[in-house]
Parts: structure tokens; C-alpha cells; sequence
């Protein structure tokens, strides 16, 4: 055991040694292991802080949250222009679905429209995200609220005009005034102010609740009407707790024909879009940004290899006269090996290392300056670590045997 301490001090002595007296070299040397851990786990860290925050934004939603439309999110084998002749959901819909699916734990009516400007006496907010909806979202969506409370179900369906703030909307017109029962303008009209939601950061998908705004549905039905170019309806489901998704979406499908009159043959114009499906196509594309990642991080690693190996091979070549000495004195092959292999892995890690503590420097200023965490996990750090003794291994093989199996007579006579 304390060979080998030994002999992993006079490695790294060596290792210092040559950084110090070929600086140049080194460097160039170094550059490409410090490009490869740096691309990998750089690219590592920044698909994994995706993941983290998609995984946080859809935390307090179901994966299997149903979707019931006349539009497809995602991609489909009916073509856009044929969908664009479905007809809306409806409200009555709405209701005829909530009082006869039995798979189906709450169900909620939500109309998507355009951005309005708010006004509190002298201050505004503009392209505010107004969210008229069913009092259902509360429970779909778990919404957190930090003041006042959500509206229920009478306001909802007889249109109060009440509204939830989001954090940021009660900052920007209200300060550090208190806005319950406060009444704000929007659409022309006066609403009430009846709750404040906790601050949620940004969101991967659509507008952050910070800067949104939720509605009775109904209150906006009553100004405009069913039937604007700017709503677009849709109705959120969320099954009963362990129901098979598939069996849910049946029974969705089997209601709405019977309530829209469609016969046998006759296909199905509406579409209904589960979240976990599209939960799989984000980790679908997080895989394949890590496999690039992957690939364009193993090029600068066999560059970086090819750099390593070549001043692996240099310093046996300067150290010729030593290895003979070393060998004439009684050090066997393997402990000259050892040796070099140490110190092919030490001139690895030490690239590796700059390459991790500049992924560290990048994401903690980049957390700083964006609204955006970036993370450096501690798995990730010891893949770039094991990476860079990896490439140290296999790029001072090849030197280490090479000095390992000079003679020592010829390898004195060669370095004097």
C-alpha cells in the first residue's frame, strides 16, 4: 500500500513537472479533454435543469389530465385544415359531460383568448394572460393561493365579476397595498379583487401564473358571447385516481359522439390530447439533446486523447535515461507502468476539473442573471470526473507500456 502512495506521489510530482516546464505544450495538450468534459457535461447540465423545471411546472398537474378540443396540441393523423371545420366545445358540453362520465374525478371549462390591459386607478398592466374558467382549475391545476381565496362554483356559473390576481399582476398595480376587494378594470368593466395566488417563477409552457389573471368563464360568456374569433374553448378532465387513461378517454369519446349525434362510420370531430402523451415527447427530445450532446462532447474527447497520448509519449521519450536508472536499480516493469498510467490520469483529471469548474462558473452566473436555475449535479460532476480517467487510461496505455519494456542498458545509453 505504500508503493503505491509512493508511487502515486512521484507521479503526481512528475505530472507538476511537466505542466510547469511545458507549458505550451500542456496547454494545447489539456485543451481538448478540457473542450470534451466541458461539451458533455455543460450539455448534461443544461438538458438536466430542462428536465427539472418541466418536471416543476407539471408537478401540480396529473400526466393523465385530458384535454377535449376541436385542435390536436400535438401531432396527428387528421390534417389541420379538416380540424379547423370541427366544430367549439361548449359550455352545454361542458355540463353534459360533468354530470354523466363516471371515469372522471373533475372536469373544467376554459376559454383561451387574447392578452387585455388591467388598470387600478392611475396604474396598468399590459398583455396580461386572462384565464376565464371554470372553478374547477383550482383542484386541477393545485393552485396555491397566498391572499384571499378562489372563487366557487355559484360565482362561477352566474359570471361574478371577481377576479384572481397572480403575484406579479398585484405587485405591478397594487405595490405593497393590500388588493382584496380591490376593483380593477378590464374588458370595460369593473371585477373585484378576491385572491392572490403564490408566486410560481417562470414556466417552460405558456405564461407563468405571476402573470396571469383567472375569471369566471361565464363572465366573459356573458360580455362576448360563444361565438369570437379571439376565444377558443376547450375542456380540461382529470380522470378518477388510478383509472387507465384509455378506458377514460372511451368513455370521453362515446359521450361526446352521443351528445354531438354521430353515427356509426361517421369519424370523430373533436380531439382529446392526454398530458403524459406529450410528457413522453419532451423526454423524448431531452434523450436525444443528451445523445448530440453525447456525440459532439466525444470528438473534442478523442482530440483530447490524441493530445494526452502524445505528451505521454514526449515525457517517456525525455525520461528515458531516468527509466533506465529506475530499472538497473530494481523497478519492475509494472511499477514503471504504474507510473506512467498515474500520471497520464492525473494530466486527464486535471483537464477534466477545469472543464467542470467552468460548466460551475457559467450556471451559477447564468442562474443570476436569468430567471432560470441551472444545475450541476454531483452525478454529473462524477461523470466528468470518470470520463477524465477514462481518457487518461486509454490514452497512456499505449507510453506506459512502451516505457515499461525499454531495456534499462539501452535506455541509459540512449538518454545520455
Amino acid at each position: 500500500m505504500l508503493l503505491y502512495l509512493r508511487l502515486l506521489r512521484e507521479s503526481f510530482s512528475f505530472a507538476m513537472n511537466s505542466l510547469t516546464n511545458n507549458k505550451l505544450r500542456t496547454f494545447l495538450s489539456l485543451l481538448g479533454v478540457t473542450i470534451g468534459i466541458f461539451s458533455i457535461i455543460a450539455v448534461l447540465a443544461a438538458v438536466d435543469s430542462l428536465d427539472h423545471k418541466i418536471k416543476k411546472d407539471l408537478s401540480s398537474v396529473d400526466k393523465n389530465t385530458m384535454y377535449l378540443k376541436r385542435f390536436s396540441f400535438g401531432p396527428s393523423n387528421i390534417p389541420r385544415w379538416k380540424m379547423d371545420y370541427f366544430p367549439d366545445v361548449t359550455f352545454e358540453e361542458y355540463q353534459y359531460l360533468k354530470d354523466n362520465l363516471t371515469t372522471v374525478k373533475t372536469l373544467a371549462y376554459q376559454i383561451f383568448t387574447k392578452n387585455e390591459t388591467l388598470r387600478y386607478e392611475e396604474k396598468s398592466a399590459t398583455g396580461v394572460n386572462v384565464q376565464p374558467v371554470s372553478q374547477e382549475i383550482a383542484d386541477i391545476e393545485a393552485l396555491k393561493i397566498e391572499k384571499g381565496r378562489f372563487y366557487n362554483e355559484a360565482e362561477a356559473n352566474s359570471g361574478t365579476s371577481v377576479v384572481v390576481l397572480g403575484q406579479g399582476i398585484a405587485e405591478t398595480l397594487f405595490g405593497d397595498e393590500d388588493p382584496i376587494d380591490k376593483k380593477i378594470k378590464m374588458y370595460g368593466k369593473r371585477f373585484t379583487v378576491i385572491g392572490v395566488l403564490e408566486k410560481q417563477g417562470s414556466s417552460t409552457f405558456g405564461p407563468s401564473n405571476d402573470i396571469s389573471v383567472y375569471i369566471p368563464v361565464n363572465a366573459l360568456r356573458n360580455m362576448y358571447g360563444d361565438h369570437n374569433d379571439f376565444m377558443t374553448p376547450i375542456i380540461i378532465l382529470k380522470p378518477l385516481q388510478g383509472m387507465d387513461s384509455d378506458q377514460c378517454k372511451a368513455e370521453i369519446t362515446q359521450k361526446m359522439r352521443a351528445v354531438r349525434g354521430l353515427k356509426a362510420g361517421q369519424d370523430d370531430n373533436f380531439m382529446i390530447d392526454v398530458l403524459s402523451a406529450f410528457t413522453d415527447f419532451i423526454d423524448g427530445i431531452i434523450s436525444m439533446l443528451n445523445l448530440v450532446g453525447w456525440i459532439i462532447a466525444g470528438f473534442s474527447l478523442l482530440v483530447g486523447g490524441f493530445g494526452i497520448a502524445n505528451i505521454m509519449f514526449v515525457s517517456v521519450k525525455e525520461r528515458t535515461n531516468i527509466i533506465g536508472i529506475q530499472k538497473s536499480l530494481g523497478a519492475k516493469s509494472r511499477f514503471i507502468l504504474m507510473q506512467f498510467l498515474f500520471e497520464a490520469v492525473i494530466l486527464s483529471l486535471l483537464g477534466g476539473v477545469i472543464g467542470i469548474l467552468m460548466v460551475w462558473g457559467i450556471a451559477t452566473v447564468a442562474s443570476k442573471v436569468l430567471d432560470f436555475e441551472f444545475i450541476l449535479s454531483f452525478t454529473n460532476i462524477v461523470i466528468g470526473s470518470g470520463l477524465s480517467i477514462i481518457i487518461g487510461l486509454i490514452s497512456g496505455i499505449l507510453p506506459a507500456i512502451s516505457a515499461a519494456r525499454l531495456d534499462p542498458v539501452e535506455a541509459i545509453r540512449t538518454g545520455m
